[in-house]
């Protein structure tokens, strides 16, 4: 008998450094890094431009940015669903190679030292990610739009932002009065909005990587929000190189935020994710995902700093 409550307490042990163990390793491998990046100055009312596809007239928000030393105008996609601003290599090797007192670029150099400026605001690091990823910079056609990264959560630690879908608009600014703001939560660098549909709370992921559709959930939900019978439209999505297949259909639903409340005309769900990606979702307590088209007439305040929030 006490062999067995030896043997017992032995298994127990070892389930619980078991539990442990995954527990911190999640938390290292999904936290974000530090933030290294130096941001002096700010920008307001900084035009904003969207890429459009043949069915998702805002399929993506652009921002212009410039790099130091180089007089032209490269773009740069507002992704609130990443915690790090990074860069795409083959856009910086062309770039490179036209401008090559200003970026030095080659296979070992990763992380990399860059300095932006988004209108009147400096951004630097030391540390900068680059990924093998887009394509080289069209320099022939002056209407091209080159892209070359994206721009993470980890700006919005060092400013609050303004989107103002309105008038295609936003700001990145240090102060602002804040008044009749509500509370978000915002953990590892993920924008977490507390919202209401049909009387029932929700913890929504605020993603402008997913720019183009209004509310993206799980196929259950989909069923139960959609239109019955409406027609369903399927797209071919685009994650850091790997293909979803999105599904959208037409809803008639309310959504609130605080004392805002929006039409939400349209449910998605995505088929193709991970089942660690599934499991992280979970985990988080999210039950679903909101971008930007939600927003289009209204102006959207972040302080993630403060963990605070205004919807006009």
């Amino acid at each position: 008998m006490k062999l067995f409550k030896k043997i017992a307490a032995i298994f127990l042990v070892i389930i619980v450094l078991f539990l442990l163990g995954g527990y911190f390793y999640f938390q290292k491998k999904f936290s974000p890094p530090e933030n290294y990046l130096k941001v002096s100055g700010i920008v307001e009312n900084l035009p904003i431009k969207w890429i459009s596809s043949d069915e998702n007239s805002h399929s993506a928000l652009l921002l212009p940015v410039k790099l130091n030393g180089i007089n032209q105008t490269f773009y740069m996609q507002f992704d609130s669903g990443s915690a790090v601003t990074v860069f795409y290599k083959k856009s910086l090797e062309s770039i490179a190679e036209k401008f090559r007192n200003q970026i030095k670029i080659n296979a070992t150099n990763n992380p990399i030292s860059i300095a932006l400026t988004i209108g009147n605001m400096k951004v630097v690091s030391t540390n900068f990610e680059v990924l093998n990823y887009s394509k080289k910079i069209n320099f022939d056609d002056p209407k091209a739009t080159n892209i070359i990264g994206t721009i993470g959560t980890d700006l919005l630690e060092k400013r609050i932002a303004i989107l103002d879908f309105k008038n295609n608009q936003c700001s990145f600014i240090e102060k602002i009065k804040e008044d009749d703001f509500s509370n978000f939560e915002f953990k590892k660098r993920k924008i977490l909005m507390p919202s209401n549909i049909e009387n029932e709370k929700l913890k929504l992921l605020y993603d402008s990587g997913t720019s183009g559709y209004e509310l993206i959930t799980t196929k259950e939900i989909w069923q139960q929000y959609r239109i019955k019978n409406s027609a369903v439209r399927i797209e071919k999505g685009n994650s850091w190189g790997n293909t979803l297949s999105v599904y959208s259909a037409c809803t008639k639903k309310k959504i609130q935020f605080d004392k805002v409340i929006l039409n939400l005309s349209e449910v998605t769900y995505i088929e193709g994710t991970s089942d660690l990606q599934k499991f992280l979702m979970k985990r988080s307590g999210m039950q679903g995902m909101i971008g930007n088209k939600l927003f289009l007439h209204h102006k959207l305040i972040l302080d993630c700093k403060n963990e605070k929030f205004k919807l006009e």
